[in-house]
């Protein structure tokens, strides 16, 4: 390896510097011409009908867009070059550049002429003479790493060896970058695999199972792009703050657009910031809440006990059983979600009810021969009467999902006979932990909300709101043509109307997803799926009706007590779509003395992990315990020491990466973290160089170095999170700790 410094070097002195330099150059000046025609398509105003303005403003998004796309791509632009044996010369970065006159300059890392900089070894080197890694900053070469594939295999495969180490040993900044220029071939299979059902990656701490996640993600969106752009790519994180913590990943990649939330924030409207027991949140999540959620629904039409007056303007018409009776059967025959089915109901009931008012009035001799407008004037009528209004809704009343759900939780004697009625998939233990009377909603009532929004529909409101306005859009569309003098049956009303809705339909399509609940994914990526219950499993398939998806996770970091052995297991109701599974062998991020650590205090518990892990790299010194005396505040001295440490901590940092620079974390048990006013959700790990954090909110993330506080708490909680605990740190680990030690974490 031949390394390059950056400084007092000319251009032409560096090899790779004139590549880099022309690619860049190339780079801004696509950067500026995407802009400039933009701004030009944008100020046409020469048009003078609805389609073409339409056309400038998509041409405009489109541009935009592609502006956008190349504005996010900036760091190590160019990082590979191939020499082929056959004498040709490939340069590999993060996006296809081609030369004004046409000819390729740098082909994108997802193409297939890029596979062999990833997947190219000296058993198998695809046609590859010498693979060279080029390290930048700054638009500057700083390192070039060459390797020919001509040399024996190791244990563990790996290439670029050099600028992997780098980057691992760099000191963490709180945001996640990419891997383009370092992913190993195991890893590149995955991300090309080109199965269209769902691919798990079984991945342990360190193996890059997010990182590949996202790549994949960016190589889809380049190899279906047709087919992803009309449909868009969910991705699904496990807390903001994950989602915080990885989102430069896919723009640097040259991807804009995708729908990135969490389950808490799924359902459109829909506020889920509040917390509650692990316990309750598993029951929440149990298969069988599909059925009874069905049974409360099909309880909501009520039949009427015995014939009911009303007036109707000056008159009295009767209501009978009957009546109600077979409006009921008929609406219930559509199958349609409670709301739309209630639309069918009323007006069976309300052209019954005119019926028999018309011929009561002697507007007819049968009710088959009733006129038309006299049966709507009826029908107006009974539409005004607060009696058959009050009536009808009895009967079949609108409800929204989290009016039922609510209902559910605040009447236990009415979900108990609904779990009755299911076939009592709740035990009656797990129906106590549900009785609640607050309408603030937790992550995991999100499923069952979404559950009842698919059984109930829409409100009434919503669907009258929609058409109100569209005639309202209607209205003003002939006002503006007749005062224009336009039209003369080239252009109607309608046509105009319906042009500026198209207008407002190029609005960027993750932001139209994001909102629409209904909206059905081309692909869907879940990271640390391995938590996912069978409800929230039912919510995603529900979007993703191709079951095209990338399911990321470790089985050995399960919350609870309950660990599944297998996918198919963890999966669920989505188990059947399984079509590939993948297993990530190697930890790159966590040092081998961390890794042996976490996988002998899980086979010590009787839990021994499902996937062991192969660490590519160590630090020396990296584990120690402290043991914390009593202190004389009453406190154990477990906050002083842990502070200490994280002065340590700190200090290292300061003189090995930079002052200020790098990451430090306190985990803490679930208690603990309420006592030390811990950061719940996680969101000051990113923005702060020392962290107090639970086991769940630090799940995802990385600090180089991790303060482990009574980790005999932590496990209390579940194996998961212990396992979890003991794998953040990319450099070291300190335990601090007064109570007993679980078995296996003694000093070694």
């Amino acid at each position: 390896m031949a390394e390059h410094p950056l400084a007092d070097h000319a251009s032409s002195d560096i090899p790779e510097q004139d590549f880099v330099d022309a690619a860049y150059e190339r780079l801004d000046a696509l950067r500026e011409s995407y802009r400039e025609r933009q701004r030009k398509t944008h100020a046409e105003h020469g048009v003078d009908n609805a389609q073409a303005w339409t056309e400038r403003d998509a041409l405009s998004s489109h541009l935009g867009d592609m502006a956008a796309r190349l504005e996010g791509v900036e760091d190590r632009l160019v990082f590979g070059r191939l020499d082929m044996a056959d004498g040709h010369i490939r340069r590999i970065g993060r996006i296809s550049l081609s030369t004004p006159s046409g000819p390729p300059l740098l082909i994108d890392w997802r193409a297939r002429a890029a596979m062999p900089f990833y997947q190219a070894t000296a058993v198998e080197p695809l046609g590859v003479a010498r693979r060279r890694h080029i390290t930048t900053r700054a638009r500057r070469v700083i390192a070039i790493e060459d390797e020919l594939l001509d040399s024996s295999v190791t244990h563990i495969d790996m290439q670029g060896e050099g600028a992997l180490m780098a980057a691992l040993s760099s000191a963490r900044d709180g945001r996640m970058t990419d891997i383009v220029a370092t992913i190993q071939s195991e890893q590149d299979r995955i991300v090309r695999a080109d199965e269209k059902g769902i691919v798990v990656v079984q991945g342990g701490p360190g193996s890059g199972k997010t990182a590949v996640a996202l790549h994949r993600i960016a190589y889809l969106l380049y190899a279906e792009r047709e087919r992803l752009q009309r449909s868009g790519v969910l991705l699904l994180g496990p807390s903001r703050i994950f989602l915080h913590y990885i989102e430069q990943v896919l723009p640097a990649l040259g991807e804009t657009g995708v729908v990135s939330t969490t389950l808490a924030d799924l359902l459109p409207g829909t506020s889920a910031r509040e917390t509650e027991p692990f316990e309750v949140a598993q029951v929440k999540g149990k298969t069988g809440w599909e059925r009874i959620l069905a049974q409360a629904v099909k309880t909501l039409p009520r039949p009427l006990d015995a014939p009911l007056s009303l007036k109707v303007w000056n008159r009295s018409v009767t209501l009978f059983p009957e009546d109600v009776s077979s409006a009921l059967k008929r609406a219930k025959r559509l199958h349609k979600p409670h709301n739309e089915a209630r639309e069918s109901f009323a007006l069976d009931l309300m052209k019954r009810l005119a019926q028999r008012l018309a011929l009561e009035a002697g507007d007819a001799d049968s009710k088959e021969n009733i006129p038309e407008e006299i049966l709507n004037s009826w029908t107006i009528e009974i539409r005004d009467s607060l009696d058959a209004r009050r009536a009808i809704n009895l009967a079949w009343m609108p409800t929204s999902a989290q009016t039922l759900l609510a209902r559910l939780y605040a009447r236990p004697e009415l979900l108990t006979r609904l779990n009755a009625a299911a076939g009592a998939p709740l035990s009656a233990r797990e129906l106590g932990l549900l009785a609640r009377h607050s309408t603030k909603w937790t992550p995991a009532d999100i499923p069952l909300l979404d559950e009842l929004e698919e059984l109930l529909g829409p409100l009434p409101q919503h669907s009258a709101h929609k058409k109100t306005h569209e005639a309202a859009e209607i209205e003003r569309a002939r006002t503006a043509i007749e005062s224009q003098g336009l039209g003369g049956g080239i252009v109607s009303a309608e046509q105009l109307a319906a042009s500026v809705h198209e207008d407002k339909e190029w609005t960027p399509l993750c932001e139209r997803a994001a909102n629409d609940r209904q909206w059905t994914y081309g692909h869907i990526v879940v990271d640390e799926a391995q938590d996912l219950s069978p409800m929230a499993w039912r919510s995603l398939l529900r979007r993703c009706p191709a079951r095209s998806m990338t399911i990321v996770g470790d089985l050995d970091q399960r919350r609870g007590t309950q660990r599944p052995s297998t996918w198919a297991e963890a999966l669920g109701p989505a188990a059947r779509a399984l079509e590939a599974e993948y297993v990530l062998t190697v930890s790159y991020r966590t040092p081998r003395a961390l890794t042996e650590l976490a996988e002998r205090v899980m086979a010590r518990a009787g839990e021994p992990v499902l996937h062991p892990m192969t660490a590519v790299r160590d630090v020396e010194n990296c584990y120690r315990v402290l043991f914390a005396q009593d202190s004389h505040t009453g406190h154990t001295g477990l906050y002083e020491t842990a502070h200490r440490a994280v002065e340590e901590a700190t200090q290292r940092l300061d003189s090995e990466s930079g002052p200020g620079s790098g990451r430090v974390a306190i985990i803490v048990g679930t208690q603990r973290a309420l006592d030390w006013k811990a950061d719940l959700s996680g969101m000051s790990a990113l923005d702060s160089r020392v962290s107090v954090l639970s086991a769940v909110a630090a799940k995802g993330l990385e600090f180089d170095s991790v303060i482990l506080v009574e980790p005999a708490e932590i496990a209390s909680d579940g194996l998961g999170d212990l396992f979890v605990a003991l794998t953040r740190a990319t450099h070291d680990l300190t335990v601090v700790h007064h109570a007993p030690l679980p078995a296996g974490m003694e000093e070694w």
